[in-house]
């Protein structure tokens, strides 16, 4: 599978893009997004990512909670790289508000570059809804559909 690039090319870390920290932040770049979608990368490693250590240690797989959250960031940094919603402000929240048809193909290995590609199904405040896959090696490894509350943090 060929890999979509979107109007702006942005290779951005996902730092600078969601309030997500290590060892939570699952974007390492932001590498497109226009208002139709966004592709992020991330690469799991054990250094960064302690959950291999018992998830399992004779045989260390990503959790397939993690695959999501993971795609979800990537919307979420292509949100604000794009200024799809302009009046978020400065302290962005996304708030996964429903997951539906999550279906987890192949195991995501330590070492694996993990790539998202996003849908922008629907992008308004409060509520947005976004197609996700994930692949490895460009092959489709997860795939869903999730919800994210939209916003500012409460202050």
């Amino acid at each position: 599978m060929e890999i979509p690039v979107f109007k702006n090319v942005y290779n951005t870390p996902g730092v600078e893009l969601l309030p997500h920290r290590p060892p939570f932040l699952f974007v390492d770049t932001l590498v497109s997004a226009d208002e139709t979608g966004a592709v992020g990368e991330y690469t799991f490693t054990a250094e960064k990512n302690d959950f291999f250590k018992g998830h399992f240690p004779d045989y260390p797989v990503v959790p397939g909670v993690v695959l999501v959250e993971a795609m979800a960031q990537v919307s979420g940094a292509g949100i604000v790289a794009t200024g799809l919603l302009g009046g978020i402000g400065k302290d962005p929240t996304f708030l996964l508000a429903a997951v539906e048809g999550a279906r987890f193909r192949k195991p995501v290995r330590p070492g694996d570059k993990f790539v998202t590609v996003v849908e922008n199904v629907r992008v308004r405040k409060p509520l947005g809804t976004f197609a996700l896959k994930g692949y490895v090696n460009g092959e489709l490894v997860c795939d869903c559909s999730v919800k994210c509350m939209l916003g500012e943090k409460d202050k």
